[in-house]
């Protein structure tokens, strides 16, 4: 265990230095090749759970330590062990021997007495130190103190429902490739190997613990994708026509690009302004045995790359603080800063008019974002509804049903993410 300890804590150490979770996991996992899949597995667990409880953990250690730490690994490191004392599973006296041992890797000679003494002295006072830590919103609810005035001020009805969906782990929602196998034979294949799953509105399907995805029956021959439940309402809300001309912008990883070919017989152009992530989608689509024109692009510049054909309809899935999936990327609570909302909202005010050009008389753009924050959302709609004249907001029908759309807005839930749509048709 003390080896997925100090790699979990090296992992948080460097998400509080700038960098991304999965970026820093996959690194570290490359340059310790020789550990096993369990330890992998193991420091894995570590670092999302204790980045998606760092307001707790860190008040805790802060109540525990006299004065601040010498060495950022060493608070880490702790870090990880109350994280394990507090939300694991593993015995208490386990992970309190087994981080002195990983503490012993460090040169510091009292390193491993200090560790001990804490994770001891936290067991020993843990009812009293969890009670003086419960006026604390930060240590509450585990997010920056900006983030949750936000929501206060944004949401005020359920403002703590939003940030406890945000704590929870993610459900593993399928979506069923209808041009192989229909979402009642699919449920059927789950259940033939002993799959729990609830098969939800449209294609979609909830597996009652995550799989990995060679795991997953089908997956390989493309007759299901990996995609959140209030995911897939964006190509169902675009309302697809054989033959037509459909742009989908910012499309990587290829997710919504899979569903739309899935849904009709399109003409599509996806693109993405990075190389990596526009291979990433033709590796989905040729896993589904679909084909779009896929252009490395950027869709604020379509002067750039556009061939003067306008499209029926448009895809603007815009780059955003991701506030409303933060259950998969925990370390985006502690990477965002307040003024990062704003930078967003000035890219997307880039990308909506650049886009809007694109589209044919009586053409209908999709605007979404996968953002609570309501100045990604509505705000920037009414901001752009303001300055075309031609454009009108179309209300949005629940076209699958179980999902709670109010307003355009998908607050997170158990079932789903937090995401934005918003339709546009033009005059």
């Amino acid at each position: 265990m003390y080896i997925s300890q100090q790699l979990a804590a090296e992992a948080v150490e460097q998400v509080f230095a700038g960098r991304n979770l999965g970026v820093v996991l996959e690194a570290l996992f490359a340059r310790h090749s020789h550990i096993t899949l369990q330890q992998r597995a193991v420091a894995q667990d570590l670092s999302y759970g204790t980045l998606r409880f760092y307001g707790a953990v860190a008040s805790l250690l802060s109540e525990l330590l006299e004065k601040p730490l010498p060495s950022e690994r060493l608070r880490c490191l702790l870090l990880v062990a109350i994280y394990q004392l507090q939300y694991d599973k593993a015995a208490p006296h386990t992970v309190v021997d087994q981080a002195v041992k990983a503490a012993g890797t460090f040169k510091q000679s009292w390193a491993k007495g200090l560790v001990n003494a804490v994770l001891r002295n936290l067991l020993r006072q843990q009812e009293s130190l969890l009670k003086n830590i419960q006026q604390d919103e930060l240590a509450v609810y585990s997010y920056p103190q900006w983030w949750i005035n936000k929501l206060k001020y944004q949401y005020p009805e359920n403002w703590q429902s939003i940030l406890e969906a945000g704590n929870q782990h993610p459900p593993m929602t399928l979506r069923i490739n209808q041009r192989q196998i229909t979402p009642q034979q699919y449920h059927q294949k789950l259940q033939e190997n002993d799959i729990e799953a609830t098969l939800l509105g449209g294609a979609a399907v909830m597996l009652a613990k995550p799989l990995p995805v060679e795991k997953i029956p089908g997956f390989f021959d493309g007759e299901v994708s990996v995609q959140d439940f209030g995911a897939q309402f964006a190509a169902y809300a675009l309302d697809l026509k054989d033959g037509q001309h459909v742009l989908d912008a910012c499309c990587a990883p290829g997710g919504k690009t899979g569903q739309i070919l899935e849904l009709a017989n399109v003409d599509l152009v996806a693109i993405d302004n990075d190389a990596s992530r526009i291979a990433r989608t033709k590796t989905n689509l040729d896993r589904l045995q679909l084909k779009a024109e896929l252009q490395i692009a950027d869709a604020a510049t379509p002067n750039d790359w556009w061939d003067g054909k306008l499209f029926d309809r448009i895809l603007a899935d815009v780059p955003c603080t991701a506030s409303g999936i933060v259950r998969r990327h925990v370390d985006i609570k502690w990477l965002r800063r307040e003024a990062d909302i704003a930078s967003f909202a000035k890219q997307q005010a880039r990308i909506l008019p650049s886009l809007w050009q694109l589209l044919a008389k009586g053409g209908k753009l999709l605007y979404v974002t996968c953002s609570v924050f309501q100045e990604e959302n509505q705000r920037q709609i009414d901001a752009f509804l303001k300055t075309h004249s031609d454009a009108v907001q179309l209300p949005l029908t629940e076209s699958i049903s179980g999902l709670d759309l109010k307003n355009g807005q998908l607050q997170p839930s158990a079932r789903h993410d937090g995401l934005f749509y918003a339709l546009l048709q033009k005059n």
